[in-house]
């Protein structure tokens, strides 16, 4: 055998073993080979803490007291930050805050607004951040630098003030530079399923979640808590709302109404069970209409920083998302990890980027609430980067693709949807 022929072989040996090695971090959840790899970019993707309800309990329904003073601001979450639209500009007009404003609790404090207990569960969230990527690994600088960092929220207060605690906390309201928190306006949002601009997901999701609540055992459900609180039966109400009123009035230890108390579990499984009726049942449209931009981007994020085109990819680290509970629903379905519990305040779904150092084969793992997952299609926590993007692939849509699903399920729902 020839000395170029030996050199080959031995070549080809050494790449399959460093393929061995890289695939069994993956294989044994990468215990042992996690210090081969290194960490590349993490993205975030997080519900706002805790808040006050979006609406009231109506007629005759105890009414929880709502204090201005629960809204109170920690000194350690305070940070100054500038929001600007995704070009730059000005922020865009929030009609969602302009709503809020003309709903007054019981007690004085308006709806939907992030509260003293959310701010502290963001700034643990930024903590928790701090440990893994600041202080365990040293990935992060310990000091926000704008270089390093890029973050979009929805354009609703709530979430901007909570990205505001977690930066305190991962950060220690240190910083370099101006924290810069991009958002958009809510007609074209991919934050969030868009009913605004996409009519098609508009008209499924009425369709189905009538459908989903008409069904007998759950009708008969609703009207037998109705009864018991005192609701007049023509009132508006159904499980969205008492599981808003009852999970908000819970993590803050105020005294609910025993009905719900009791009714809280019920009322949980309720709402779950509703989404996924829309989201599971139908063809795999109704989750690409609901979060295949959001995906689209995380996709994109990574394929920057495989193949960097400038040196702003190669600096940034972390991306942060500030979303919704029905953001982290949808995300979770689609990654196959759900477990059938709403997503609290301030849960947060983690992707971590990872190359290994010998085989330079990328990798990628995926947490909800610090718990590693293994996502559908993956055979371990730490996925290859292959095989998590051909899941992602699945429900992700370019804009073009959204906008053209988005119109042709339009065009097929029936005429009384």
């Amino acid at each position: 055998m020839g000395w170029g022929t030996r050199l080959s072989l031995l070549g080809g040996l050494a790449l399959c073993a460093q393929r061995r090695r890289a695939a069994a971090a993956a294989q044994d959840g990468g215990t042992g080979e996690r210090r081969d790899l290194e960490l590349r970019l993490v993205q975030v993707v997080f519900r706002h803490g805790a808040r006050t309800p979006l609406r009231p309990l109506p007629g005759a329904a105890p009414q929880v007291e709502w204090h201005p003073t629960l809204l109170d601001v920690p000194a350690q979450t305070k940070l100054e930050y500038v929001v600007t639209d995704l070009h730059g500009g000005p922020r865009p007009p929030s009609p969602y805050d302009e709503a809020y404003k003309k709903t007054t609790f019981r007690g004085g404090a308006i709806a939907g607004q992030l509260t003293t207990v959310g701010m502290q569960q963001m700034f643990a969230l930024g903590e928790r951040l701090r440990r893994s990527y600041v202080e365990e690994v040293s990935f992060l600088s310990p000091t926000f630098k704008p270089a390093e960092v890029f973050i979009r929220s929805t354009n609703i207060f709530r979430n901007l003030e909570s990205t505001r605690c977690l930066l305190a906390g991962l950060y220690q309201q240190q910083k370099e530079g101006s924290v810069v928190i991009v958002t958009d306006e809510a007609s074209s949002e991919i934050l969030y399923p868009n009913y605004f601009n996409c009519q098609g997901l508009k008209f499924l999701t009425r369709r189905k979640l009538k459908n989903a609540l008409q069904q007998p055992d759950a009708s008969d459900e609703l009207k037998t808590i109705k009864e018991k609180m005192g609701i007049d039966d023509d009132k508006s109400v159904d499980f969205f709302l008492l599981f808003d009123n009852i999970r908000a009035e819970q993590v803050h230890k105020l005294p609910s109404c025993p009905v719900l108390k009791n009714f809280h579990q019920t009322l949980e499984r309720r709402c779950v069970d509703s989404l996924l009726f829309l989201l599971e049942d139908s063809t795999r449209e109704a989750l690409q209409m609901s979060i295949g931009l959001l995906l689209y981007n995380l996709q994109k994020n990574i394929a920057e920083a495989v193949d960097p085109s400038s040196p702003a990819e190669k600096a940034r680290k972390l991306i942060l998302y500030a979303s919704h509970d029905t953001t982290l629903l949808p995300l979770l379905v689609a990654l196959g990890t759900f477990d059938h519990k709403w997503p609290p305040y301030a849960a947060d779904v983690t992707l971590e980027l990872y190359q290994h150092r010998q085989s330079r084969e990328w990798f990628v793992r995926m947490s909800y609430r610090g718990e590693e997952q293994v996502v559908r299609g993956c055979r371990a926590g730490l996925c290859p980067l292959k095989e998590f993007l051909e899941v992602l692939s699945q429900y992700s849509v370019t804009p073009e693709e959204y906008n053209s699903l988005c119109s042709q399920m339009e065009g097929n729902q029936p005429m009384d949807s």
